[in-house]
């Protein structure tokens, strides 16, 4: 049972709202494309960039990714390593000598 004391803070607290000037304004939609396998998906945000996308006809700010949620291996199951300076080939390369 509510007693008069709690209907009175309920009703304080309902017309209360957010407060104002303490959230960001610049929200918008902005194209995140995962550099690994080329996906790219829409949110908002209000991160800065300079560099603008195309989406269905439509340009988008764009923001690029080394990783996301397609290509990283605990959220796809698969093992999949990205080596996009050839390093594991230098390695190889350089320490073949060595193998048996």
């Amino acid at each position: 049972m509510i007693n008069s004391e709690q209907h009175v803070t309920v009703e304080k607290n309902k017309n209360k709202h957010m407060k104002k000037g303490i959230h960001p304004e610049n929200y918008r939609l902005i194209a995140f494309k995962d550099m690994s396998n080329n996906d790219v998906f829409l949110t908002k945000s209000t991160a800065k960039t300079s560099e603008t996308l195309e989406v269905d006809g439509v340009e988008y700010p764009l923001i690029k990714m080394e990783i996301s949620r397609t290509s990283h291996p605990y959220y796809t199951g698969k093992s999949k390593l990205v080596d996009t300076a050839g390093r594991i080939d230098k390695f190889k390369t350089k320490y073949a000598k060595f193998k048996k």
